[in-house]
């Protein structure tokens, strides 16, 4: 047999011991084969292999269990060929072991992946979640956050610095901010009792408050595939925090006392803000949350059928017949945008009326009296004014007891009777006349003797 010369190209039928000249020389010669190999006789398994690009990498190739196990090792112009050599030997035992080299290879890849994922999903923290939670949250058998509580957690989880709106300096921290710091995973019953009791020493009922929302983010956590594994979804219900919340907030039980109707009516008739005259007397006589009157539209006040479509709490809304009184007042304002109560401020509607309302109450001599009041109020005044209990609840988005009347929603024009009686009762003991066949806005006051 001839020997070959040094200078000719490896054949690469043959076993050879590996050298750096016959790799150099190695090309792979035909056109109909994308690559081609030359096997080494020092360690069996290890090839060179080259493309018909001219590109040469060494690779191990063996059997496990009747199935080819090809492997790249690396390029040849980083690898010696000792190295491969060595490589070689060693994928080789992992074969000889029963071991595929690749999938171990995946395994190894997929489990690093797992821990850096588990690591970076044990960063996560609360301010990251946190805007989710505001997106896609939702109460109980609610689509959606009402605008006033979804306000609440924003504010009860804002950075403060902000300037004040009432007085100088700036706000606060909300009670919440604290917690966006932590890790998820780090929410525990000891880290909610330290914040806790350093919240309550600004405020405890407030501190409460902050506690009974983020209860309802962990909950929200909770059910969450993604973050599940990170909540302890019991963390703020700890005997050492539940032992230190505040009281039951005492149910509220201000009203307007029937004698009080005709000083507190005129003291707030007399407020120089119209509009706010106008809302909180609005406030009384439909019984309606405060949020739901203020953003009443135009759109939504039908003068010809004489009905009020309002935002309810419990629904989307309901709509509730416009009484007389309430139909002549609403046409004196001013039709200034969408809302009904406008404002030149950035909501365009009234936001905020206590200012006048403290003002109104002062001098007509009444003690604390919230919005919710007047919406108690109407409730007595309604009673008070013979108007069935079911009547009553449905002009003020309750759910009737149907075991009182055997409950059925009544439809607007049954429910006018009751709304009329009810606005009569109230102007009869503020001392107001009404004029059925005055023009919009002609309010005839007898009490005092103004005319509007």
């Amino acid at each position: 047999m001839v020997r070959p010369r040094k200078t000719d190209v490896p054949d690469t039928t043959r076993v050879i011991d590996l050298t750096a000249g016959a790799i150099e020389r190695l090309t792979c010669r035909t056109d109909s084969k994308a690559q081609a190999f030359l096997r080494d006789a020092k360690a069996p398994g290890l090839r060179v292999r080259v493309t018909n690009t001219g590109h040469k990498a060494f690779v191990f190739e063996a059997k496990l269990n009747r199935q080819t196990i090809r492997r790249t090792i690396g390029d040849v112009r980083a690898w010696t060929i000792e190295q491969a050599r060595t490589e070689a030997r060693r994928l080789a035992v992992l074969i000889d072991a029963g071991i595929n080299p690749n999938e171990q290879e995946r395994q190894q890849q997929a489990a690093a992946a797992a821990e850096q994922a588990a690591a970076a999903a044990q960063a996560v923290t609360v301010g990251a979640i946190w805007p989710l939670y505001l997106e896609n949250g939702k109460p109980k058998r609610k689509e959606a956050w009402k605008p006033r509580y979804r306000a609440d957690l924003e504010a009860m989880a804002a950075p403060g610095g902000e300037p004040k709106k009432r007085g100088q300096g700036v706000t606060r921290p909300g009670p919440l901010h604290p917690l966006l710091a932590l890790p998820l995973a780090g929410v525990t019953e000891d880290a909610l009792q330290v914040w806790f009791e350093r919240e309550a020493q600004a405020g405890r009922h407030q501190a409460t408050r902050a506690l009974m929302m983020f209860r309802g983010f962990l909950r929200w956590c909770a059910s969450r595939p993604e973050y599940r594994a990170l909540t302890d979804r019991d963390a703020g219900k700890a005997p050492a925090i539940v032992e230190n919340l505040a009281p039951s907030t005492t149910r509220r039980t201000d009203c307007l006392e029937a004698a009080q109707v005709a000083a507190w009516w005129q003291c707030v008739d007399e407020l120089g803000n119209r509009t706010a005259s106008a809302y909180l007397r609005a406030l009384l006589l439909t019984g309606a949350r405060r949020e739901e009157v203020a953003a009443l539209t135009w759109a939504n006040v039908d003068f010809q059928w004489r009905k009020l479509t309002i935002a309810d709490k419990a629904s989307d809304s309901r709509t509730i017949p416009l009484s007389p009184y309430l139909a002549q007042l609403l046409a004196t304002l001013p039709r200034q945008g969408p809302f009904v109560f406008a404002s030149t401020g950035k909501a365009g509607r009234i936001t905020d009326a206590r200012a006048s309302h403290a003002t109104a109450l002062q001098r007509a001599g009444i003690g604390h009296l919230t919005f919710h009041g007047l919406r108690r109020s109407f409730s007595l005044l309604g009673e008070a004014a013979g108007a069935p209990a079911g009547a009553i609840a449905q002009i003020m988005g309750h759910r009737p007891s149907a075991v009182a009347e055997g409950y059925r929603p009544r439809s607007i024009d049954a429910l006018r009777p009751y709304s009329a009686q009810i606005e009569a009762h109230i102007l009869a003991l503020a001392g107001v006349q009404l004029d059925a066949q005055a023009e919009p806005g002609k309010l005839r006051i007898v009490a005092h003797g103004n005319s509007q």
